[in-house]
């Protein structure tokens, strides 16, 4: 009777000891779908099955890591397929509709074009958006604290206003600079607002802006040869995705003609630009994964808060001032959240 108490005990003890286990084991079975929608420029040259990188661009890793943070592994409990616009915008709602019809249990879109694109194929599966300038303006959400809808995620909402910005700093490090031309994307619809913006900060500043607004990498070449040949002093770098992802071809390409140059993030000061004034990317590309986490979890896009950048970081590369021959004010290095030596 005693060995029959202990043996029902035993099973008892050892049901109670693998029931978490089974439950979690149960849970983890579940194997979560995204569909990650880009500009063309994010294209990678390697990529699996799913058209996603195999090793992919700083941006791509932080998101991933973001995801892996909260226990989303690729090849164990999650699959992302990736389509990219190839340089192509009008692509993006075909290939955000081609991503909806393998029912996906959420879709990523990066870019203006991209969550307009993913909004357009479907009203019904979550979309977490990242690098939209004013998502409200351009009838992505309803609010950027109540988005209502299927959308949702990290906005760049302040990136049109900083353009002068961007100006000022540049002429406080090379204070006697009059010409300054201006790297942009050409079919970027936000380019006129932030060439706006800019223009207002140059005409306080009496600098003469030069624009080069440029669709394709093969145009780089000859946007920096006719700005040596238009005497430009300095260079201003608009962001875009398809700007952003050609970082070290804009650096290389300032260094060889010897244009002192403001860019809108702090990696293409890393790079080895001069200045970079902006927004973390790569911090707005992890904070992603808390939203697709949220979602996956129950949350509906329309009832989570729309992020909006609100610390901004400037990184001064000493030893491209130095290659260029500037003296960085000490004022100025003092403002910096880094100094790269």
């Amino acid at each position: 009777m005693v060995l029959r108490a202990i043996s029902i005990i035993g099973i008892l003890a050892i049901g109670l000891l693998t029931a978490p286990f089974s439950a979690n084991a149960q849970q983890s079975a579940k194997v979560y779908r995204i569909g990650f929608l880009a500009a063309g420029t994010y294209a990678p040259s390697e990529t699996n099955a799913q058209h996603c990188p195999i090793k992919g661009s700083s941006l791509w890793e932080a998101w991933v890591e973001g995801l892996r943070e909260r226990g989303y592994l690729q090849g164990q409990n999650l699959v992302i397929e990736c389509r990219y616009t190839e340089g192509r915008e009008e692509r993006a709602p075909a290939l955000a509709t081609e991503l909806v019809s393998l029912k996906p249990d959420l879709l990523v879109a990066v870019g203006t074009t991209q969550a307009r694109g993913a909004k357009q194929a479907t009203s019904t599966t979550p979309i977490v958006m990242v690098g939209v300038w004013h998502p409200v303006e351009r009838g992505l959400v309803a609010s950027l604290a109540h988005p209502g809808g299927n959308v949702t995620g990290v906005a760049d909402t302040a990136g049109v206003e900083v353009g002068g910005k961007h100006l000022q700093l540049l002429k406080e490090a090379v204070p006697k600079v009059s010409r300054v031309a201006v790297l942009g994307y050409a079919r970027n619809p936000a380019e006129p607002i932030i060439h706006r913006a800019t223009q207002a900060a140059a005409q306080a500043l009496d600098v003469t802006l030069q624009p080069y607004p440029v669709q394709d990498p093969k145009e780089f070449a000859g946007a920096f040869a006719a700005m040596t040949k238009a005497r430009a002093e300095a260079l201003l770098v608009f962001s875009h995705p398809f700007i952003n992802t050609h970082t070290r071809r804009i650096v290389e390409l300032a260094a060889q003609s010897r244009l002192p140059a403001m860019y809108p993030y702090k990696e293409a000061a890393e790079a080895g630009g001069l200045m970079g004034y902006g927004v973390n990317l790569a911090d707005n590309f992890r904070r992603v994964g808390l939203y697709v986490d949220k979602i996956f979890k129950g949350a509906k896009p329309g009832d989570l808060p729309v992020e909006q950048p609100t610390k901004f970081e400037l990184v001064i590369n000493l030893k491209t001032a130095k290659a260029l021959g500037l003296t960085i004010p000490p004022s100025l290095l003092m403002r910096a959240d880094e100094v790269i030596q």
